[in-house]
Parts: structure tokens; C-alpha cells; sequence
């Protein structure tokens, strides 16, 4: 799986369910679906991504949205759920996490 199918993945995940439990319903019966190897690329692709998203800047956001305190593995847990916003918000929290501001499901956080 190279990148551009991990992000197909991510972005079909997000299409074909909502929340964060049915999300991850749906794409553990699609990894079922595919051969040990696919599932094996498709963890490293998104150990890659994750580890890009691991900048100081980034855990500032997250202390940020979480109120401000987030933990080692609140950091973790932060990485993933940006992965799950898909490729182009991913791309733009990593270049700038002020932009997560922008981010639908940021902003439904602010009360």
C-alpha cells in the first residue's frame, strides 16, 4: 500500500461512517477484507504519518483543544484523530496546527 492508497483508505473511511466507533468498525472489516501484507503496509503508512505529526507544535495545539494539558498519550491518541481528518487537513495541521481552528470537527469542540 503506498501512500496515496492510505489516504484513499482514510478518506473512504470517512465517507462511509460517522464517529469514532463506527469509523473504526468499518475500517477494521476493510483491513479483514485485504491480504496480511496490505495490513502490514497500511500500519507502517500510518506509523509514517503519525511520526510527521509528532512536532512541538502540533502538542501545543493539543494542549490547546484538550484545555490545556495533554499527555504523552493524549499526544498519541491527538496524532491518530488527525490522521482520521483526512489527507488535506492532515497536511495543513503539519504545515500550520493553527489550522485546525478551521477544522469542522475542532470547532464543534468550542462550546
Amino acid at each position: 500500500m503506498d501512500i496515496d492508497s492510505f489516504w484513499a483508505l482514510i478518506e473512504e473511511c470517512r465517507r462511509q461512517a460517522r464517529g469514532q466507533d463506527e469509523r473504526l468498525a468499518w475500517l477494521r472489516g476493510e483491513l479483514l477484507r485485504r491480504s496480511p501484507a496490505e495490513v502490514v503496509q497500511f500500519q507502517v503508512r500510518l506509523d509514517e504519518v503519525t511520526h510527521e505529526a509528532f512536532t512541538w507544535d502540533l502538542w501545543a495545539a493539543a494542549d490547546r483543544i484538550f484545555g490545556g494539558w495533554c499527555s504523552d498519550d493524549g499526544f498519541c491518541y491527538f496524532g491518530l484523530w488527525i490522521v482520521s481528518l483526512g489527507r488535506k487537513s492532515f497536511s495543513q495541521a503539519v504545515a500550520n496546527p493553527d489550522a485546525l481552528a478551521d477544522t469542522p470537527e475542532v470547532q464543534r469542540l468550542v462550546p
